[in-house]
């Protein structure tokens, strides 16, 4: 009797819905205490503390619902075979369009276009909601439903323009590297070079899959900033003053080759602020959110003086640069401590020993059929395999949320030991504050979800060393 698979997946998947939702339950009994932790009495003001927390708990019980409603859909998608389902349904309708439903790469498409469109009309409820009725009554929401929808249509456009090439290539990759396929591929490809790919490429099938993938996220990597990211956002170039002035004279006492200093219009949509770098070898770019530039204002009378329109140049004018370069030489001290590096190593590890994983059960014929499915296409092996593997896929998540704590911590000690421990922790507070970001968090939902340590245990490190000294 063949081992049910798919039983096995659809049970693991309940199962960490309820661990999940028992982790949830603990962050929202949190999330209801009406008083600040100890650690942030006197740092963050009550009226903020209200807000956060309101804010908070309208997310909590909005995720309970959101994430209720996705292992119902889920389960049923799975148990009740409503993926073979489509993939059948795929194949007629490209038999409808008078295409050959035996072509894997038409067949696979055609699969995917249904998913994506069951996909949107599925969440977008929830995204409506979230933007538009929680972000808005918290005040964070800058959107209007022509911005939402024109984002959202461009977010298709762009899946439909890169999705097919990249899920054709993988389809390929694998065809030719499988003996029997070489004749039904050998007219898409050179036969010389499906010849080579046959006789080495069965044992080196996840090599090749991931060489793909690597040089695909290097090329993405390069072109999201350029040409992807100013369909969605402005990017201005941080004007000329002492900010600048500072941010350049830290990156080159670090030695980073930071070509361009960028602000971006993310109050276009959200309150909420954040800052980033990125870019390979010498080419490094840094992007500040508007926002972020916006809660840093000092409470003088600077901009005051400056009638009812508030530019960008006026805000430049009356922000606390301290706090920002302090958040600066915390990014950077990712990149001086290589974490940057090591996560994208960790990443096409990953790559490689899920590719692995999935040459090692591509064939096995119980599988696919625990599924629902009597043939064995390439991308549906790939969607079950995900499936199979997710007991290990949590423990990796959960393992990565450790090291990424990790390195915030050390980001943070680096950016002290350059001076700015004060400022990195007016401006953690202030950060904090601005986004109404949880202030008391469950320990144990906290380790499992963040990838970031709370804001308590932060300020706590960095003023751990100041205590020793004193």
């Amino acid at each position: 009797m063949a081992f049910p698979y798919m039983e096995a997946v659809v049970g693991f998947m309940i199962l960490m819905y309820i661990f999940e939702t028992y982790l949830d339950l603990r962050q929202h009994a949190a999330l209801k205490r009406p008083t600040l932790p100890k650690t942030l009495k006197g740092v963050i003001s009550q009226e903020k503390f209200e807000k956060s927390r309101a804010y908070s708990l309208d997310k909590s019980y909005f995720n309970f619902v959101h994430e209720f409603v996705t292992i119902l859909l889920d389960s049923a998608i799975l148990f009740y075979g409503i993926l073979p389902l489509f993939w059948k349904k795929s194949g007629c309708f490209l038999v409808l369009v008078g295409l050959n439903e035996e072509n894997e790469i038409f067949h696979t498409l055609a699969f995917l276009a249904g998913v994506m469109i069951w996909s949107q009309i599925t969440d977008l409820p929830f995204s409506l909601y979230s933007t538009f009725v929680i972000e808005a009554r918290h005040g964070f929401n800058k959107q209007t439903t022509w911005m939402f929808f024109r984002d959202l249509f461009k977010g298709i456009c762009l899946a439909i323009l890169l999705g097919p090439p990249i899920v054709s290539a993988i389809i390929l990759i694998v065809q030719v590297c499988s003996s029997a396929n070489v004749d039904k591929v050998a007219s898409e490809l050179q036969y010389l070079t499906a010849i080579c790919l046959q006789q080495k490429g069965g044992p080196y099938l996840a090599i090749y899959l991931w060489a793909f993938m690597f040089v695909l996220s290097l090329v993405m990597m390069t072109l999201y900033p350029v040409l992807i990211a100013p369909l969605f956002n402005k990017f201005t170039p941080l004007p000329e003053g002492e900010l600048r002035e500072k941010i350049e004279k830290l990156a080159s006492f670090l030695h980073f080759p930071l070509k361009k200093l960028f602000v971006v219009d993310g109050s276009t949509r959200s309150s909420h602020s954040n800052a980033y770098m990125y870019g390979f070898f010498k080419n490094k770019r840094i992007v500040l959110y508007d926002t972020l530039i916006q809660q840093h204002e000092e409470t003088s009378l600077c901009c005051r003086g400056k009638g009812s329109g508030v530019t960008l140049s006026n805000l430049l004018e009356c922000k606390n640069d301290e706090e920002i370069v302090a958040v600066i030489a915390h990014e950077l001290g990712h990149w001086k401590l290589n974490h940057t590096m090591y996560s994208f190593i960790a990443v096409q590890i990953l790559t490689f020993l899920q590719f692995g994983g999935y040459t090692l059960v591509r064939n096995s014929t119980d599988l696919f059929r625990s599924f629902g499915f009597d043939t064995q296409p390439v991308l549906i092996g790939l969607i079950i395999f995900q499936h199979s593997v997710i007991p290990l896929q949590h423990l990796v998540s959960f393992g990565l949320n450790l090291v990424s704590r990790a390195f915030e911590f050390q980001a943070d000690a680096f950016a002290k030991k350059l001076g700015y421990g004060s400022a990195l922790r007016a401006g953690l507070v202030k950060l904090q504050e601005e986004n109404l970001s949880s202030m008391n968090t469950d320990p144990w939902y906290s380790a499992y979800h963040y990838s970031h340590p709370p804001l308590v245990e932060r300020l706590a490190a960095i003023g751990e060393p100041d205590k020793k000294a004193d």
